[in-house]
């Protein structure tokens, strides 16, 4: 009788051990797999950060509830001159277009770009990642004044 029981425990106990072992939850058994979440990356032209002023001398802008249109017909005449070799005002192109630019970047950011290009990849993490997505075609800096750069950020404005 003892024998039995010893071989009747060891038999229940590999039974139990066999069974185990799976990755299935409270003995819910299924063989759909759960969908694997990949992780979507937004590209940095598209990526919004209204909270990052940039690296530079630019450290506040007002923008007047209007767009001045002088200033935005000089910063459209800056930009045509200097800036569409790379840019194009309603796609991307070698670098990313300006359109909605102030829904994504704050205006800081964008004069401290315009301003100081080499610097902001250097230093800001939002510039690193728009210099990897356009295959690491850094931005020229223009030389453009502060008076020039704040310009074509009221063309921007326009489009």
């Amino acid at each position: 009788m003892r024998k039995t029981l010893k071989f009747l425990t060891l038999i229940i106990t590999m039974i139990l051990f066999s069974c185990g072992g799976n990755d299935k939850k409270e003995g819910i058994s299924s063989d759909k797999k759960e969908p694997v979440k990949e992780e979507v990356k937004v590209p940095a032209s598209e990526r919004i950060n209204l909270n990052n002023k940039g690296v530079g001398t630019i450290t506040s802008v007002d923008l007047g509830l209007v767009v001045d249109q002088d200033m935005a017909a000089h910063g459209k005449e800056v930009y045509d001159r200097m800036c569409t070799a790379c840019h194009k005002a309603d796609k991307k192109f070698i670098g990313p277009s300006p359109k909605g630019i102030l829904q994504r970047r704050t205006p800081e950011w964008v004069m401290n770009m315009i301003l100081d290009p080499e610097r902001m990849v250097k230093e800001d993490p939002l510039a690193k990642d728009l210099l990897m997505e356009f295959n690491g075609s850094p931005m020229a800096n223009q030389n453009l004044t502060k008076e020039e750069a704040r310009a074509v950020l009221e063309y921007f404005r326009t489009l």
